[in-house]
Parts: structure tokens; C-alpha cells; sequence
């Protein structure tokens, strides 16, 4: 590569609960240029390329025929995210491979979309990184993911906000609807660590 070719910079990893995730179905890109990133529209006015989140595996699955491909499913407070790694994304599949659910992961990867047999739209996060981490780290991201939600939402109806506008052409959703879920979210962390072993109550 020549010094005059700029190398690109890597996206910022939106961190984004399931629930916002999940309805963000509509995908673009910003220039014609066939390596020009790929975006998916949060609904609350904002486009990721990469993604990070924090949640319990709950289940793994190899799902691949020839090859290995495993399949996650990470849960927030909020909803699902189903995770994909092959071949592709060694590091990531051997994570999953090596992961005993239980566990809290966080993830940092790519957003990416299909249609089903029926027409609808998935999305699914393609991982970059899986990494286990504790109740304390799923927390904070938990605290963190719902002030950059409501900070979307406070913006949302900016002049200028290119995004939001997009967001009410594609997916015309109400944004309290994430309002609602990042306080159903921070509500759940008052509940007990979902990893560990209820305490037995000693005979009275």
C-alpha cells in the first residue's frame, strides 16, 4: 500500500440494546464504493457498522454442515441477540465453541440482515470478539447502553439529524418504545446475578 492511500479507520461499536437492535432492519451505505462500510438504522436515529454489547449466552449451537458455524444467544435485559461465527471469524467461533452456558460475554461486531421465508427481516450480529466478563462489566454496560439510548432519543428530533429522519422514513417506530426498555433495563439491576445459585433457606 503507498503512503498516499489512507488507511481506513474502524467504525465505532454503537452500543445498543437487543430490543432497538432487532428492530433495525434496514440497512445502506453511504458511497458507491463497493468497500464503503455498511450501516444498519437504529431506530432511534443513528447508524452502526460495528456493534458492542454485553449479555448472558444462554445457548450455543454448531449449525454448520460442512464446516463449523456456531450459533449464540445472548440475552439482555431488553431482548435477544443471535450471534453467527464460522469459519470466517475463527477467534469468535472458537470462543463459542469453548463457552459453557450459562456465562456473560461481551461481543464487539458487525450488524448484518436477512429475509426470511415469510418476508420478514433478521438481524444478527457477525462477532469480531467474544470475550466472558463478569456481572460488575455486565452491568455497566447495561448503565452506559441506556444513557446512549436516551441521549439518542433526547436528539432525535434535532434540525440536521440526517439519521432520525431516515429512521422515521424506514422504520416510522415510537422512540419512547426505547425509552421504555432502557428503564426496564436499569430496573433489572436491582434484580439478584441470574448466574448464581439461589441460596437455600436454612431450616427454620
Amino acid at each position: 500500500m503507498s503512503q498516499n492511500q489512507t488507511v481506513p479507520t474502524r467504525e465505532v461499536a454503537r452500543r445498543v440494546f437487543a430490543r432497538e437492535f432487532n428492530d433495525g432492519s434496514y440497512t445502506f451505505k453511504e458511497s458507491e464504493d463497493e468497500r464503503a462500510p455498511l450501516y444498519l438504522l437504529l431506530p432511534t436515529g443513528e447508524r452502526a457498522n460495528r456493534v458492542f454489547l454485553v449479555g448472558t449466552l444462554t445457548e450455543k449451537e454448531d449449525v454448520g454442515e460442512d464446516n463449523e458455524y456456531w450459533r449464540g444467544r445472548i440475552v439482555d435485559p431488553t431482548g435477544t441477540f443471535f450471534v453467527y461465527a464460522g469459519q470466517y471469524q475463527p477467534e469468535a467461533a472458537s470462543a463459542l465453541r469453548d463457552l459453557e452456558p450459562p456465562a456473560y460475554v461481551a461481543v464487539v461486531g458487525k450488524p448484518r440482515t436477512y429475509e426470511t421465508d415469510d418476508g420478514s427481516m433478521n438481524v444478527s450480529v457477525r462477532p469480531e470478539s467474544i470475550s466472558t466478563v463478569d456481572a460488575a462489566t455486565r452491568d455497566r454496560w447495561v448503565v452506559e447502553t441506556a444513557e446512549r439510548t436516551l441521549d439518542r432519543v433526547d436528539h432525535f428530533d434535532d434540525d440536521g439529524n440526517e439519521y432520525a429522519r431516515m429512521a422515521r422514513e424506514q422504520h416510522d417506530l415510537p422512540v419512547d418504545d426505547y425509552v421504555d426498555a432502557a428503564a426496564s433495563a436499569l430496573g433489572s439491576l436491582d434484580d439478584t446475578d441470574e448466574l448464581e445459585e439461589p441460596e437455600e433457606e436454612a431450616p427454620a
